[in-house]
């Protein structure tokens, strides 16, 4: 009986995010999980506009401050309940996101 999972990662740091996904395709590799991905999703750009001028008077000169965030997506047909475990004891850092859904 196999098992469909879809893993989600979201991260503001690109390295990372693509270190988190080759683990796991180590892992799918070395068991001989089907997976498809890393699929790159695109990516969000958030960007806040700050007057340079701290006090407000003088030149109306603007700062753009810019904020990426990184997504991937992962499937992954599980046949055997080691391979998940293997999965879950991934050393994540912290500013990545993990989503997991079973289907």
């Amino acid at each position: 009986m196999s098992t469909n999972v879809r893993v989600k990662l979201t991260s503001i740091n690109l390295e990372k995010i693509e270190r988190v996904c080759a683990e796991i395709k180590d892992i799918a590799l070395k068991t001989g999980t089907k997976i498809s991905g890393p699929i790159p999703l695109p990516r969000k750009k958030l960007v806040v506009p700050v007057r340079k001028s701290p006090c407000g008077e003088g030149t109306k000169t603007w700062r753009k401050h810019e904020l990426r965030i990184y997504r991937r997506l992962i499937d992954l047909q599980i046949t055997d309940p080691r391979v998940m475990r293997a999965i879950m004891r991934i050393q994540i850092p912290e500013d990545v996101s993990v989503e997991m859904t079973v289907k």
